[in-house]
């Protein structure tokens, strides 16, 4: 069977399903999704204006906002290669969100690029290492079936939601500065719900299964690992610079944290439905309609953001822009990193994708916007999307192509 019919959603033993899909930690999960994507929630969108109000100018700013990607790239190997060797993610985890909560203090003391510099790789470093390590716990515990995964997941968007658009006003009210206090304490709130958590056994290793080297030479994982790169580099556009460019045109603190807040609705309703969705049109499907969709997203930003009705528009397209995306990856992963690789394949797909991706479609959309302005960067971001679905659509063929021949 080709992957573009196969369901995201395996089909387990119904007497089972109850218990090997849904984790018996389930409060854990969804109180540290809850604060991690509020976390993210309020410094994403805004400490960018909180740089730009202590004095840093928009390549600054970009060079400080691509450390949350730069330290995807090493943080995810790193803390997954400890949690690996000693077998201990929880433990990682729980050192980690301690970490990340002391670090991110030093940014109240921050008054230059070199401090603002030191504290975000820091704080970053041990952040990175928080959402690779807990999805792949969860997916243990769920036995690769992500019947739930939805579910839990949506409170990530819950509480990104929640802070952002409450943020809004009470940053228009309050000073920007205001942005510190949110965020520190949503990460001590994500402390606790690692502290909360579990060891959960991994998968049985395989003596007969592939090396993660041997995966990454495939053509297809290439493939598959070149789209998820393009695409999170497009939406750099969006975690760096959206704010400011919205409050460049004139909108307020206020509007700017709504318009955050739309995007993440639909994606809420996306993840709630998400099974049925992938069951009725298949991951091929969902994963290259994703790709094309950020393109008509990232050019209406570019083109129409005066209107506020064609950037409610663009921004109702995050659940597939982002949503949709975000599951199509996690289910394809599972094809190739699966039982004792799922960890280590969270950690590529955060580290190349988030990481790599993130951090030079940052460096590069920041040199757009210091040379040729806001409508070059959404045009790139297009760009990026478009040959992303290419690439997409090259990693499905050939998995089926392969399929055909028993390999």
């Amino acid at each position: 069977m080709s992957l573009r019919n196969k369901p995201i959603l395996p089909h387990p033993d119904p007497r089972r399903m109850a218990h090997a899909s849904w984790s018996r930690q389930w409060v854990s999960f969804a109180l540290f999704f809850f604060a991690y994507y509020g976390y993210i929630g309020i410094f994403s969108p805004y400490a960018s204006l909180y740089f730009a109000d202590h004095g840093m100018t928009a390549t600054q700013i970009g060079a400080l906002m691509s450390l949350m990607q730069v330290m995807r790239i090493f943080g995810p190997n790193l803390w997954g290669w400890i949690a690996d060797r000693r077998q201990q993610r929880v433990a990682v985890l729980r050192i980690t969100a301690l970490a990340a909560f002391a670090s991110f203090t030093g940014i109240f003391f921050g008054h230059t690029f070199a401090q603002f510099f030191v504290v975000m790789v820091a704080v970053n470093l041990f952040t990175s290492a928080q959402v690779p390590l807990s999805e792949a716990l969860m997916l243990s515990e769920m036995r690769g079936d992500l019947t739930h995964y939805g579910k839990l997941r949506l409170w990530g968007s819950v509480g990104f939601i929640l802070a952002v658009t409450l943020a809004g006003p009470l940053l228009d009210w309050y000073g920007i500065g205001l942005m510190l206090w949110i965020s520190i304490g949503l990460l001590a709130l994500m402390l606790v719900a690692c502290l909360r958590m579990e060891e959960s056994p991994p998968g049985q290793a395989s003596m007969n299964g592939p090396s993660v080297m041997s995966l990454l030479k495939r053509r297809e994982v290439a493939a598959f690992f070149a789209s998820t790169f393009l695409m999170i580099a497009a939406h750099a556009s969006l975690y760096v610079f959206y704010s400011l460019y919205l409050a460049q045109i004139g909108y307020s603190n206020t509007v700017i944290g709504l318009m955050w807040s739309l995007g993440v609705v639909v994606e809420i309703a996306f993840f709630y439905y998400q099974a049925p969705i992938f069951r009725r049109f298949g991951i091929r499907k969902l994963m290259v309609a994703s790709l094309l969709i950020a393109v008509a997203r990232f050019l209406l930003i570019g083109y129409g953001a005066q209107s506020l009705l064609l950037l409610s528009i663009a921004q109702l397209m995050h659940a597939a822009t982002f949503g949709v995306h975000h599951s199509a990856s996690i289910a394809s992963l599972q094809r190739w990193f699966s039982g004792p690789l799922q960890a280590r394949g969270q950690a590529l797909f955060t580290s190349i994708s988030y990481g790599l991706g993130g951090t030079l479609g940052g460096l590069v959309l920041g040199e757009l916007w210091d040379t040729l302005g806001p409508r070059a960067v959404y045009l790139t971001a297009a760009l990026f999307s478009l040959v992303g679905a290419g690439a997409a659509v090259l990693s499905y063929r050939w998995q089926s192509r392969d399929q055909e021949e028993g390999k």
